[in-house]
């Protein structure tokens, strides 16, 4: 049950937040998890368990920038190396259209694109390799990889921080399995109205 699997989250010791929040975040980028559970989710659970006390913000805040810098240069790594190969993937094909617009955005946008690509779940699972695909420089993905890193975690975490003070108040009203159910809902629904708007600015741009 997802309010389980939040709950076993935040109540888990800081070593164990940090070790998931880091490893999933880490692998949407690296290894395309992203395409089953989005590491901005983890990242912002991250930091409803620092506001909770299990475990120190700096630290969640930390763990998420170098895990997000570093997977990003994995992914672009393996799109360097693996180069149109890493594009044929099952996984990628079935979003075939919306691989189309990652590489549109890449071209036109160059390193923006990678740092903007962050704030967009698909964008941010597959841009590193396709950057790496692209013949881009490392340097210059590096630099915006960077900034998109700190800029996304410090957003990512800092939101889950302080939806964590709400969360406080609503288990103290209506009892912790409710609030669980409730914060799950509110970070899905985040979720879906996120992906929505990007896809209608997208088809506007489109147009």
């Amino acid at each position: 049950m997802l309010s389980n699997r939040v709950d076993q989250l935040l109540n888990a010791p800081a070593l164990w937040v940090l070790v998931v929040v880091g490893a999933i975040v880490f692998a949407e980028d690296a290894l395309f998890v992203g395409f089953i559970l989005p590491g901005e989710t983890v990242a912002i659970l991250g930091g409803v368990a620092a506001n909770r006390g299990h475990v120190s913000f700096w630290l969640v805040l930390a763990v998420v920038i170098a895990a997000a810098v570093i997977g990003d240069s994995v992914g672009f790594e393996v799109g360097r190396t693996l180069g149109p190969r890493i594009l044929s993937m099952r996984v990628l094909q079935r979003h075939a259209g919306r691989l189309d617009d990652a590489r549109n955005f890449l071209s036109r946008r160059g390193g923006w694109a990678v740092l903007l690509g962050r704030w967009v779940a698909f964008f941010r699972a597959v841009m590193p390799a396709l950057a790496g695909t692209s013949g881009m420089k490392y340097r210059t993905f590096l630099t915006f990889n960077l900034a998109g890193g700190v800029l996304w975690g410090s957003a990512v975490v800092t939101a889950g921080y302080l939806a964590g003070a709400s969360y406080t108040r609503v288990e103290q009203a209506i009892g912790k399995d409710s609030a669980l159910i409730v914060l799950a809902i509110v970070i899905v629904a985040l979720a879906v109205w996120h992906l929505r708007r990007k896809r209608a600015e997208r088809s506007t741009a489109n147009n």
